[in-house]
């Protein structure tokens, strides 16, 4: 009988349990660590490598895109955001500019640490002051 990894077990455990909120911080820390993986092959000019990870993070962008509820307002702007993002990795993975890949990364943090906070708020809504994240 095979032994179950149990990082593994414990990564898909925590997905399959987590909130949508929870869902929407590991996609976005996702992003970053795919822009940060493909710098980093990037410079050791690893061309492969850097373009499995600009995909995944497109991936994850693209899922952003067609998730969103385009009858919220704010929607509208995080649209063209994300379509920004995307179009700026598809440069970065054909120009090989690391600049591309911080500035991207620099707006997945900026949201993804705007995330955390609307998190953080809707905890301490509706469980008080000890729903921190």
């Amino acid at each position: 009988m095979a032994m179950r990894n149990p990082y593994k077990t414990y990564q898909e455990n925590s997905v399959s349990t987590a909130s949508p909120g929870d869902l929407t911080m590991m996609l976005y820390n996702g992003a970053i660590k795919n822009i940060k993986l493909a710098k980093q092959a990037m410079t050791e000019k690893n061309i492969s490598e850097k373009h499995t990870q600009l995909m995944k993070a497109q991936a994850i962008i693209r899922e952003f895109m067609v998730t969103l509820n385009m009858d919220v307002e704010i929607s509208k702007s995080l649209m063209a955001m994300y379509d920004y993002m995307n179009r700026r990795l598809v440069e970065a993975n054909t120009s090989n500019k690391v600049e591309i890949l911080d500035e991207v990364e620099g707006l997945l943090v900026e949201l993804r640490d705007t995330w955390k906070q609307v998190i953080q708020i809707n905890r301490e809504q509706q469980y008080g002051q000890g729903g921190k994240v």
